[in-house]
């Protein structure tokens, strides 16, 4: 068959908009060096989140570690950067803990998208090998101050009865928002394994076309398949165990740090979590019992229904990433607001939990100003700003580094005009373990480019903004 004039016309059009779109996808600012001198900022309003606000406070770090924190005025002499804060607001940097971040740059455009990868059940896949350094969309997020994320791999769920896909689609991984290549991002390669638990219940809306037989045999089929793959860890660790020269199995060896404490395993204090996406509230309550039922560390991603089951989640310790509040409410009779309250309501039952934004990456540089909406539906501005720092950083496992302002920690924080939680609020500067981070990205370099041109038009003044 040959393709019309006016199809080719469209067809080269189309191909011109998708390689104009990846070649243009590429970060150009370079990333920050290494400290190389004491930096000490003075005069700030400095919430450490872990132990309070300290007014007319300051910060000393060097090597890219907090070495002092205090109140009232000091002098800092020899080759030390003074940096005066003029009463402006020092929190730590932002953590983004669930995220497609450096994965996905336009989300229409499948050559752009690296966030899945084929096959069932892929354990030994790691995000970090697959995220771009070089996205646009990491420097847009930094500029409101998220200086970590957790990258998580996701598989659509094409399952079939015989073949359910995208189960375990493979490790989440920390990066920090600024380096050269994967290696410079990587903060922990295998922060967990993530796992897709399958429905408990069928759908029985309108639009479902598979008859409720054959949805409930998959879910069965999905989740014995999960079971399977545990087991077959279980297995193989104890095969490795006693035996050190047996063969290598990579998806198995993925799993293994997830098992409890043993030998042969991670061991007690060392058992990396398990990332369950789950939602409704008897697929978080089946997903929970699973995870116990192993001895398995788990973290509910999604949580929508969490509060409903809080009792439980408390009871087996179990973390929930709040992933988003813009949702409309589950059933027809729920409260207009039910969304909205799932971080207040977490809090007030005293389950562990964080947030995330719950956004498309192109649009995470939101998550302060998400969590601040928690705000105005119940939640303490202290739990919401625990909630992107410290908290965050004690779910993903990185908070003996990051997460609050302590001496001994990593100097990643940022410096604001205000509130970080509120829109009006600019993020000023920025360091990333005590490297000071360039703050503009793609969006701010347009602004500069289209006030420009309005000023030579005489349309604005020269110092407008």
């Amino acid at each position: 068959m040959r393709m019309t004039g006016w199809i080719r016309n469209v067809a080269g059009i189309i191909a011109l908009s998708v390689s104009g779109a990846i070649a243009t996808a590429q970060d150009l600012l370079p990333s920050a060096g290494a400290q190389r001198m004491p930096v000490a900022i003075v005069n700030a309003t400095v919430h450490t989140v872990s132990d309070g606000v300290l007014e007319n406070a300051y910060i000393f770090f060097d090597n890219g570690r907090i070495v002092e924190v205090g109140v009232g005025d000091r002098m800092f002499i020899g080759t030390t950067r003074v940096i005066d804060a003029e009463g402006g607001d020092v929190y730590p940097g932002l953590i983004l803990p669930h995220t497609q971040l450096g994965l996905q740059e336009v989300s229409a455009v499948r050559a752009t998208r690296d966030d899945a990868e084929v096959g069932p059940v892929t354990p030994e896949v790691r995000a970090i090998t697959a995220i771009n350094p070089d996205t646009t969309l990491i420097p847009v997020a930094r500029t409101n101050g998220i200086l970590l994320s957790c990258v998580f791999p996701r598989a659509a769920l094409r399952d079939t009865v015989e073949a359910p896909t995208g189960l375990i689609p493979g490790q989440a991984s920390v990066i920090r928002m600024d380096g050269w290549t994967n290696e410079d991002l990587m903060v922990s390669g295998s922060a967990g394994l993530v796992v897709n638990w399958p429905r408990t219940r069928p759908v029985r809306a309108w639009w479902m076309e598979t008859p409720e037989a054959e949805q409930i045999e998959r879910m069965a089929r999905a989740r014995a398949v999960i079971e399977e793959t545990f087991d077959a860890a279980e297995a193989y660790r104890a095969i490795r165990a006693g035996d050190a020269s047996s063969p290598i199995d990579l998806a198995l060896e993925a799993v293994v740090p997830c098992l409890p404490g043993g030998e042969g395993g991670a061991g007690e204090g060392t058992q990396r979590p398990v990332f369950i996406h789950a939602n409704d509230q008897d697929d978080i309550t089946s997903a929970v019992a699973w995870a116990a039922g192993r001895g398995l560390k788990a973290v509910i991603v999604g949580g929508r229904d969490a509060p409903e089951v809080a009792q439980m989640l408390v009871e087996h310790g179990v973390a929930v990433i709040v992933d988003g509040l813009h949702r409309f409410p589950k059933r027809a009779d729920s409260a207009y607001d039910e969304a909205f309250t799932v971080p207040a309501r977490l809090e007030a039952a005293g389950v562990r939990w964080c947030f995330a934004g719950g956004e498309e990456p192109a649009h995470e540089r939101s998550l302060p100003f998400n969590a601040g909406r928690a705000v105005a539906f119940g939640l303490s501005q202290e739990a919401a700003l625990r909630s992107i720092t410290l908290s965050a950083a004690e779910v993903l496992g990185i908070d003996e580094t990051y997460g609050s302002i302590e001496p001994g920690k990593s100097a990643t924080i940022i410096l604001t005009t205000g509130n970080v939680l509120e829109a009006t609020t600019t993020v000023t500067r920025a360091f990333i373990d005590g490297r000071e981070i360039d703050l503009r990205n793609k969006q701010t370099e347009l602004i500069e480019k289209y006030r420009e041109k309005y000023r030579q038009l005489g349309i604005i003044d020269g110092d407008d903004q």
